[in-house]
């Protein structure tokens, strides 16, 4: 099992203000460094952090933040493409986007010398249940599309019903009323 990085080891506090100082461009890492070392100091803890470490820690979140940036803008990149559609076809890309990841995913588990099973196995649960997620969002999404054409309809059949009723009164005749009632209704005739 791999050994834990000691910016994990910090007690949370620190370690949220490392990543404060680390996102902060007027302070340099080794500045975080020093800051990081003399909190630890001041709380009596013996741990230290070294200017490695917090490098590593550092390009680590910047790899993260990169391609959470990726993400947002592939994503806003799909929102543009799909706009108002139809929850159909977003639910028709968010599963190819499932199988692309899940295609990258195998084959890097082909390539990879998996040294840690359990971190491979960790992202495989991800997907997964990633994967059920989408599926539960894509069936809500069809039972509200189905509600909603529902409601449309009751109204429709409401306001049909109405006009019938208005038109009856009003002298007109049965054929012509029929005829409001299809065009309300969209029946063909």
């Amino acid at each position: 099992m791999a050994k834990q990085s000691t910016i994990d080891l910090l007690p949370p506090e620190i370690k949220a203000e490392l990543q404060a100082w680390l996102q902060d461009p007027r302070i340099t890492q080794l500045e975080a460094t020093g800051r990081a070392n003399s909190l630890l100091a001041a709380m009596g803890l013996p741990e230290r952090v070294t200017k490695s470490s917090v490098n590593r820690y550092a390009v680590k979140m910047e790899e993260v933040g990169q391609k959470l940036r990726q993400s947002r803008e592939v994503a806003q990149m799909y929102i543009a493409q799909v706009g108002a559609a139809p929850q159909g076809q977003t639910g028709l890309l968010i599963n190819e986007m499932l199988r692309s990841m899940a295609f990258e995913l195998s084959l890097k588990l082909q390539d990879a010398d998996v040294e840690d099973p359990e971190s491979m196995s960790a992202t495989i649960d991800q997907i997964k249940n990633l994967s059920l997620t989408m599926q539960r969002l894509e069936q809500s999404a069809t039972i509200n599309v189905k509600r909603e054409d529902d409601i449309r309809r009751q109204e429709r059949e409401r306001a049909a019903n109405e006009v019938s009723r208005i038109a009856k009164k009003g002298g007109l005749t049965s054929d012509t009323v029929q005829e409001i009632r299809r065009q309300i209704l969209g029946i063909a005739a």
